[in-house]
């Protein structure tokens, strides 16, 4: 028979086996957050990083258009007019000899503003109106959405159209019927999303807990909504400058002397076979910058959605 204290010092060998170190710590383990994890997919995306660096270059020329042109946006030169790209003139001149390049390097603030604040708007009365839709229901619901269904009955560009041509022909009031024309995207996003998140366990629980609504509808339900709000509001930024664009070709939008791409698709129009660089270079900008963020919201969606990940 072994004494106790053999038996202690058994054990104590057999721990050893099994835990050579007893003293080393343990290693820890770094928690990936959702966001972090997405961020890190979204890096490995070459679409993604594309239209990224495709919306910082128009960005970038939106932003140093004063201090890379020597010309004015608005300085006609009629000696100058319909020249082809040169050393002096990079892209050419329009029919009243206004320097191209510039018009298009303050044409992208001006469309870039446009979609963020477009966007902006139609973001936040949209997820308002979605998230009381989903999270109220009953007549609530029933009258959001009637009024969703009625904006999306008509195609977006003519209603649109009937806004501006109601509030009068201005950009502010091109942005003002741009984002009419998205909140109903957002709001009947935000709300199928909703109803599927008021019934999961952990809003019962905060419910069951006494939370208030409110607090319910920050804390809970608004977070766990971000990420098809973000990968739509990204798709809505080309979308929003391809709508701010066909405004200004109908002459809704901007008004002259200002640099819009749109407008200046318009006035180069009656010029396409004389001088087609007065087309083609403001057509390839609206082009880029759209699919720029296009391919952006396509690697968000995939970077989010746990479905497409491998």
């Amino acid at each position: 028979m072994k004494t106790r204290e053999e038996q202690r010092e058994q054990i104590e060998d057999e721990s050893q086996v099994y835990n050579p170190n007893p003293y080393q710590e343990e290693e820890d383990v770094e928690a990936i957050s959702p966001w972090k994890d997405a961020l890190k997919q979204l890096r490995k995306s070459p679409l993604a990083i594309t239209g990224f660096l495709l919306v910082l270059f128009f960005i970038i020329l939106g932003f140093v258009a004063p201090f890379v042109s020597p010309y004015e946006f608005d300085g006609d030169d009629p000696i100058n007019r319909l020249q082809p790209p040169s050393a002096d003139h990079w892209l050419g001149t329009d029919d009243i000899g206004r320097d191209i390049f510039t018009r298009l390097a303050y044409g992208a603030r001006i469309s870039l503003i446009t979609g963020f604040t477009a966007v902006t708007g139609a973001l936040v009365f949209g997820t308002l109106l979605g998230i009381i839709s989903g999270y109220f229901g009953r007549w609530v619901d029933m009258l959001i959405s009637r009024i969703f269904d009625i904006l999306l009955a008509f195609p977006s560009i003519l209603l649109a159209i009937a806004v501006v041509a109601i509030l009068g022909a201005s950009l502010t009031n091109a942005l003002i019927a741009i984002a009419i024309i998205n909140i109903p995207i957002f709001g009947r996003l935000v709300r199928s999303k909703v109803i599927s998140l008021r019934e999961e366990e952990f809003i019962l629980a905060a419910k069951a807990q006494g939370m208030k609504r409110g607090r319910i509808l920050l804390h809970h339900i608004l977070p766990n909504s971000l990420a098809p709000i973000i990968v739509q509001a990204t798709l809505g930024f080309g979308t929003a400058i391809l709508e701010a664009a066909a405004l200004g070709f109908l002459g809704l939008g901007a008004q002259p002397p200002t640099p819009e791409w749109g407008k200046m698709l318009s006035d180069s129009r009656d010029f396409i076979q004389l001088a087609p660089w007065t087309l083609i270079f403001p057509g390839v900008s609206i082009m880029l910058v759209v699919l720029g963020f296009n391919l952006i919201g396509d690697g968000l969606r995939d970077a989010l959605d746990p479905k497409m990940k491998n």
